[in-house]
């Protein structure tokens, strides 16, 4: 039993090492920075809004009372707990104070400015916005949330954002790029955990209940014919059927496979670059626009930090790397460092 003993340990240890290095490995804060970027403007966009018509869904005599948003939220059993300050205001003056401080936080998170501090803000307004209205409770919203919560978890304000900028001008020259850590590789890995969960179960609803439209193939067309959310009419692919037959079923397996192939370093791009088509396709062909670009930005999860440096490298970034990849300094950059989580950790340990 020894030679099995000794397996079972190694296996043990190396399922214990790849764990270590997928959630602790010191990860480049450039991704979730720009997620921050990115999905601080939903934020702000979507809750601005509400502004159009802000007394008729949260006002004291709005369509729906805090007594009965309420009793939606609760569980079957009378059981459960939800809150949002909007149950507290009663008086329609401070309702517009309270939801223009919460576009003011939501601004400032995009641009990141105090952004450890308005990073909890924003989640907590978030929330308390859908528990306040639950009726208008979309994917959207469950998006948006989600990002939140785990923005909020990293160093999100450590690229990009007026807090660095400050932090420049404080230190009278451009300051090289933010060190790794390990919360934001956390924060990362947390939002594509839950971006593959959404994916597999969204692909496992579509296939339950034996024959179904997207089964038959039919599923896509039902979806473009609706007037109901048509914005932009492909209606002339009826001319088609077997286009449409495969944009079902490729949609269909992409989502059910995506759980397992954004891992390897090989079909990863695949799979983020027909995120686009298929986002994209549900914003300009179904209304969702905000929906389609919200998923788009939780895919930017998988993108590595290195490439996402390279791309939005600004001018300050690239004086500040070359000054301290000086050889005579005696520090390395950290984009000239080797790269991080993608790249230590083996696609098979993932």
């Amino acid at each position: 039993m020894t030679p099995v003993n000794d397996y079972l340990r190694r296996l043990a240890a190396a399922a214990h090492d790849g764990w270590n290095r997928f959630w602790f490995t010191p990860a480049d804060p450039a991704t979730l920075s720009l997620i921050r970027l990115a999905a601080g403007a939903m934020l702000f966009y979507t809750h601005l809004v509400w502004t159009l018509d802000l007394e008729a869904f949260y006002g004291p005599h709005s369509w729906v009372g805090p007594a009965a948003a309420t009793t939606v939220l609760r569980d079957p059993d009378g059981t459960g707990y939800t809150w949002s300050h909007f149950w507290l205001i009663q008086d329609t003056a401070v309702l517009w104070a309270a939801h223009l401080a919460a576009l003011v936080v939501f601004a400032m998170f995009m641009l990141g400015w105090f952004t450890r501090l308005t990073s909890v803000l924003a989640y907590l307004l978030a929330v308390a916005y859908i528990h306040r209205v639950p009726g208008a409770l979309f994917g959207l919203d469950q998006i948006n949330a989600m990002l939140a919560m785990y923005l909020m978890l990293g160093p999100s304000g450590a690229a990009w954002s007026l807090d660095r900028l400050w932090a420049a001008r404080r230190a009278g020259r451009p300051l090289p790029p933010a060190e790794p850590s390990v919360s934001a590789n956390l924060a990362i890995r947390l939002i594509q955990l839950h971006m593959c969960v959404i994916y597999f179960y969204a692909a496992l609803s579509k296939m339950h209940g034996g024959p179904t439209t997207w089964w038959s193939g039919e599923a896509i067309w039902y979806a473009i014919a609706n007037l109901e959310y048509q914005s932009w009419d492909i209606t002339w692919l009826a001319r088609w059927p077997l286009s449409i037959a495969l944009i079902t079923q490729v949609t269909l397996y992409w989502e059910l496979s995506f759980c397992v192939l954004v891992w390897p370093r090989l079909a990863r791009p695949l799979m983020l670059v027909m995120a686009v088509p298929v986002h994209l396709g549900i914003a300009l062909c179904m209304g969702m626009i905000t929906f389609g670009l919200v998923m788009l930005i939780g895919c930017l999860s998988f993108v590595p930090p290195d490439l996402v440096r390279r791309l939005l490298r600004f001018p300050s970034d690239r004086r500040a790397g070359q000054a301290h990849s000086d050889p005579g300094s005696g520090v390395r950059s950290a984009t000239a460092c080797p790269p991080l989580a993608d790249r230590r950790v083996g696609t098979e340990k993932q």
